[in-house]
């Protein structure tokens, strides 16, 4: 605005307006962006934390209670791998959606990042309210979520830190609600946890292992031992498993129910698994040249391991450098891993299959596969879970699972083995129902390699 002189003398004000209403709007969008997640439009990282910091005060001036439940999706990976990241982002709008749902009008409900969700809780009565919140988040998630035209169900595991018991600050308050859920998840998910001092003990532990874990590979900490397989008709000694073992400095061998759920978690199982097919044909080379009669060795071979890529060039290119017959190779693959993508698992078998090792399907029984994909997996043995040899002689249910594997994978022309067998009465029923293999405690429990020369050839095998 400023003064202008005209004809006549006369003295205007002239003004200058400029339309802001697009920068206004560009701000708004900018601070919009800075503390809100755009797929879920929740308050994310940076909002929920000053919000947190609000409650905290508040809480603490009023001496009020008050909670964080520490969300986290249950297979949320298997869901983006299996059905594509569209659906994976739906999924996570609809549970959105549901959260804010489900809690009280005045609560913060945060998208954290990926599945990881947080909920505060002001002004509660008693820290214990919290868990009546996250139950009602938990039977929330019995109604199917609808994506892309079909119905999914979706579970979750929650951890709750209160304050003032559990922290005093948010950082603290956050950290122990995602321990208590991790907590949640080791417990077999789909639940509620409260926050407790000794989890904090447990999460130290987990990440020394890690820690130890990801350096045992270059310090050459891991190692196999074999246990027999043994043919059921003349007792002979026909196969071994290979079993990974982990010799833990100052720790001694660490069990396998320890370190390979981490391996998995982790995705480390990949690089270790490379390692024990590697072992494995190291080992029947070595015993080949030492003058043993060369017998199949199986190996493990995890879901991660299905879903990386480049698989089947790790394993041909194995064979070549190690100079192991193919055949003399079988890879063990549990029932449920390959029932996430049958289609591509059908595929892959095919691929790995053309190398000219075996396949065997382990743990079956226990997953949930149809018999339409069953006989289109490329698979040469069917292995009876332990679950059912366990009380094959005295429980009838699993009698009649046990043969009515037999005699299924007979008649698709497959070989089957019984894992776990630890008594002379398992071992007689699966004789007489034509079991053809037998592996368990009865015969051996797992070796060392350098024990291998001393295992009897045949053993005692009788109806």
């Amino acid at each position: 605005m400023r003064l202008a002189q005209v004809d006549g003398g006369k003295r205007e004000i002239v003004g200058y307006l400029i339309d802001i209403t697009e920068k206004k709007r560009f701000e708004e969008q900018l601070l919009h962006l800075a503390h809100y997640d755009s797929l879920t439009e929740l308050p994310n990282r940076v909002l929920f934390y000053d919000r947190l910091t609000q409650v905290v005060a508040q809480a603490e001036r009023n001496q009020w209670n008050a909670g964080v439940l520490f969300i986290d999706l249950d297979r949320f990976k298997a869901v983006n791998d299996t059905l594509g990241h569209g659906i994976g982002d739906e999924l996570l709008r609809q549970v959105s959606a549901r959260l804010n749902a489900t809690v009280r009008s005045g609560d913060t409900v945060g998208r954290l990042g990926g599945d990881e969700f947080a909920v505060i809780l002001g002004e509660l009565h008693q820290p214990q309210d919290a868990g009546i919140v996250a139950q009602k988040i938990i039977r929330s998630f019995d109604e199917a979520f609808t994506l892309n035209g079909r119905d999914m169900f979706v579970t979750a595991s929650i951890g709750i830190a209160a304050y003032p018991p559990d922290g005093l600050d948010p950082d603290t308050l956050i950290k122990n609600a995602d321990t208590a859920m991790y907590r949640a998840k080791q417990l077999g998910r789909n639940n509620v946890q409260f926050y407790t001092p000794e989890m904090n003990n447990r999460a130290v532990e987990r990440l020394e292992l890690e820690m130890s874990l990801h350096r045992a590979l270059q310090r050459d900490e891991f190692l196999l031992h074999y246990q027999p397989k043994v043919s059921t008709r003349n007792g002979k000694l026909v196969g071994m498993e290979a079993l990974l073992r982990w010799a833990r400095p100052g720790h001694g061998l660490v069990s396998p129910a320890e370190f390979i759920p981490i391996l998995e978690e982790t995705g480390f199982i990949v690089q270790v698994g490379e390692w024990v097919l590697r072992a494995a044909c190291a080992q029947l080379k070595a015993s080949i040249s030492g003058g043993l009669r060369p017998v199949p060795i199986a190996v493990n071979l995890s879901a991660r391991q299905l879903q990386s890529a480049g698989l089947v060039d790790m394993v041909r290119k194995i064979f070549d450098e190690s100079g192991v017959d193919p055949a003399l190779i079988e890879l063990e693959i549990t029932e449920s891993s390959l029932m996430h993508n049958t289609d591509e698992a059908v595929v892959l078998l095919t691929a790995l299959k053309n190398t000219g090792l075996r396949i065997s399907i382990d743990d079956f029984g226990t997953g949930y596969s149809s018999l339409a994909y069953l006989k289109r997996f490329p698979v040469d043995t069917l292995k009876i879970d332990r679950t059912f040899v366990r009380d094959i002689a005295v429980d009838e249910s699993d009698a009649a699972i046990a043969r009515a594997i037999i005699t299924m994978a007979h008649q698709l022309s497959l070989k089957v083995v019984a894992e776990g067998v630890e008594t002379e009465e398992q071992l007689a029923f699966l004789v007489k129902n034509g079991c053809d293999e037998a592996q368990g405690f009865l015969f051996s429990r797992p070796v060392p390699a350098d024990s291998l020369a001393s295992l009897p050839k045949v053993y005692l095998v009788t109806a």
